[in-house]
């Protein structure tokens, strides 16, 4: 990762697809139910970044693929490396909601 990528967003849209096109893979939205409630990408899993450690709650198998999001991206940024430090080894940070183009679930 050069210096530069540090500033460049991910394209939700492009890793909503690549979410729905992984077998296995679990969606994960790491914002706060109150954020979550007011619409959500489909088929996705609240777990608060707060509530990350509950993460084998939603699967114990370290290389389930996971795709994350939040707000802005920043937060999904945290949880990768939080997720990382835990083990998990297929993590994709798929960045913020706030870019999303598609219909969203409440």
């Amino acid at each position: 990762m050069g210096f530069w990528d540090l500033f460049r967003a991910e394209d939700i849209n492009k890793g909503f697809l690549q979410y729905r096109n992984t077998v296995g893979a679990i969606l994960l939205d790491v914002r706060t139910p109150e954020e979550f409630s007011q619409g959500h990408l489909p088929h996705s899993v609240n777990l608060p970044l707060q509530k990350l450690s509950a993460i084998s709650s939603v699967t114990e198998n370290r290389q389930t693929p996971l795709f994350v999001y939040c707000q802005s991206g920043a937060r999904s940024r945290q949880a990768v490396a939080m997720l990382r430090q835990m083990g998990y080894t297929e993590i994709n940070n798929i960045g913020g909601i706030s870019g999303y183009r598609g219909k969203v679930e409440r």
